[in-house]
Parts: C-alpha cells; sequence; structure tokens
C-alpha cells in the first residue's frame, strides 16, 4: 500500500472536527488538496470513509473501524519514535557486555556504577565468560559489546583499544625478588614458575619472554586462573608473570608485583563491538567509562 502518514493525518483531522474547511486550516494546507488526500486514501484501502452531503461529513461504518485503527498506530508511532529519541540521548536501553571474570571484577563494577549515576534509564548486563565466548557472543548479538585481550585477525569484530597492558612478575612478601625494583627476564632462570595452560594467552607471551631471554621454561604448575596462580605464589610455592591487571587481585593475597624488562612485552586490552552494526549511543558513552576505569588498573609507567 501507498498510504501515507499526511493522509492519515488529514483524515482523522476531517473525522474529529466534522468539517473539511476547519480540518483543512488545521493542518495548515488548502481545503482542495485536504479533500484530494482523503479521495486518494479512500482509493487505496478501496473503501468510502465519510459520508458528505451539502450539510455534514459523517464517518462510515468502515470509516469508523479505520479510525480507530489508525489512531493506535499513531500512537504506536509517537511511542516507538519516543524511544528512539530517549535511546539517543541515553535516557533509555540495555547494554550487554562480556568479559573475563577478573578484568570485569577489576574494570567493570565501578564503571557500571558511575555509568548507572549518568544514565540511570540504562540498564548494563554483565556476562563473565572466556575470551572466545566474548568474541562469539558479540559476533552473534548475544552481547552488544565486550571487554579483554583478544588475538589480532578476529573476523567480525572491531576493536576499540583502552590501554596496553604490561606482563609483571608476583611474588611472594619473603621472595628474593620482594626487594626488586625490577625484574628481568632472565633472572627467573632456576626460579620455580607457576603459569596459566596453554589454553591462555598469557601464556604464550610468557613462553616468548622465556625464549627471549634464552632460558628454559619447566613450569611447577600450570593452573587455569589467575587467582589460582596467586594463592600458590602466595603460598611461597614460586612465582607466577601474569598481566598488570591482576595487582587488583594481588591485593587480596600477601604477593607484590613486580615490572618485568628486558625486554618488556605486553598486549592491548580492547573494547569490541560487531562488525557492520551501528553503535548505540549508550554503548560509545559506556565505551568511555570503561577507558577511564582500566586506565586506572595500570600504573602510569606502565601505562
Amino acid at each position: 500500500m501507498r498510504i501515507t502518514l499526511k493522509q492519515i493525518e488529514n483524515f482523522l483531522a476531517v473525522a474529529e472536527l466534522g468539517n473539511f474547511s476547519r480540518a483543512a486550516r488545521r493542518q495548515h494546507m488548502a481545503q482542495p488538496a485536504l479533500s484530494q488526500s482523503v479521495k486518494d486514501l479512500e482509493a487505496e484501502l478501496g473503501v468510502r470513509l465519510f459520508d458528505r452531503t451539502t450539510r455534514r461529513v459523517e464517518l462510515t461504518d468502515a470509516g469508523r473501524e479505520f479510525r480507530t485503527s489508525s489512531m493506535k498506530a499513531l500512537e504506536e508511532l509517537e511511542h516507538a519514535v519516543q524511544n528512539a529519541q530517549d535511546i539517543l540521548e541515553r535516557r533509555r536501553g540495555r547494554i550487554r557486555v562480556a568479559a573475563p571474570p577478573l578484568l570485569a571484577a577489576a574494570v567493570l563494577p565501578l564503571a557500571m556504577a558511575e555509568f548507572r549515576a549518568r544514565f540511570p534509564g540504562v540498564a548494563v548486563e554483565l556476562i563473565d565468560v572466556g575470551t572466545n565466548e566474548i568474541v562469539e557472543s558479540v559476533r552473534t548479538g548475544k552481547a552488544d559489546c565486550g571487554l579483554g585481550t583478544f588475538p589480532p585477525g578476529q573476523d567480525g569484530v572491531e576493536r576499540i583499544g583502552l590501554i596496553r597492558d604490561n606482563l609483571m612478575l608476583f611474588c611472594a612478601y619473603d621472595n628474593p625478588f620482594a626487594a626488586a625494583s625490577t625484574v628481568r627476564w632472565r633472572d627467573l632462570d632456576g626460579h620455580p614458575l607457576i603459569t596459566l595452560t596453554r589454553e591462555s594467552g598469557i601464556r604464550l607471551l610468557v613462553e616468548i619472554g622465556y625464549e627471549n631471554a634464552q632460558i628454559a621454561l619447566k613450569p611447577l604448575y600450570e593452573v587455569s586462573h589467575i587467582t589460582t596462580a596467586l594463592a600458590l605464589v602466595e603460598a611461597g610455592l614460586g612465582v607466577s608473570v601474569l598481566p598488570t591487571y591482576a595487582l587488583s587481585a594481588a591485593r587480596q593475597h600477601k604477593v607484590l608485583g613486580k615490572p618485568l624488562v628486558e625486554p618488556g612485552i605486553s598486549r592491548e586490552v580492547s573494547f569490541i563491538h560487531a562488525s557492520g552494526r551501528s553503535v548505540s549511543p549508550a554503548v560509545a558513552a559506556f565505551s568511555g567509562v570503561v577507558r577511564l576505569y582500566a586506565q586506572k588498573l595500570v600504573p602510569r609507567e606502565t601505562n
């Protein structure tokens, strides 16, 4: 059908006022143009909407039915427009963000709290999952955005770099490295090492560090979670090379973080969204808040 919004508005004006002249004045148009608009609408619908006499204009049965339906349709349209404007102005909506558990715990609670204070009508839902699940959730639309460290060349997502996260050495308070300001990779030779499993991207970077230092990597323990590695470090079972954001979890353990040098190895913490989809104003605003809190995780000299 080629029915226009203007035709419906003109029809409703005539229906309410019962007069083409008064309806034309309200619609700010000439009466012949308004009459033609209503005729075109009737022709498109294939029914007569008004019974016209020289003295009055009355709705037909079809006209009364169409008036009820078209008024509801206009109300729904106005509601849809208002919703869109609310989203544009960040007054309403929902954001679903996916992130790995430790990074989510370190960055997102305070970021979500500040965002809610700024935009109380926008709800933020957190999905804490592994890196591979983050990318898939964003690709499929299960999540609107994601936070994490991702390998290059991920199809279906676009990324916004937030911070550079350097690898650090974590040791117990009574470890020989505790008094050092920095630690060289080659200094790790012979020290018992606690690493993450090969499923973690961090493990690959640790292997690169050991290879560059030309020392053998022989982990004493391999674990799946950063918090587990920190607990083993606290128990004095070895040292561990972990990302800087692990400092947030290290506060709950008697461990210290020391910058690793020669070489310094870092990776990018990114905010991702699906390729080919427009980013909502709410998500764009949320990414800015997340960036601020992500930067607070990293000491100034490593940021």
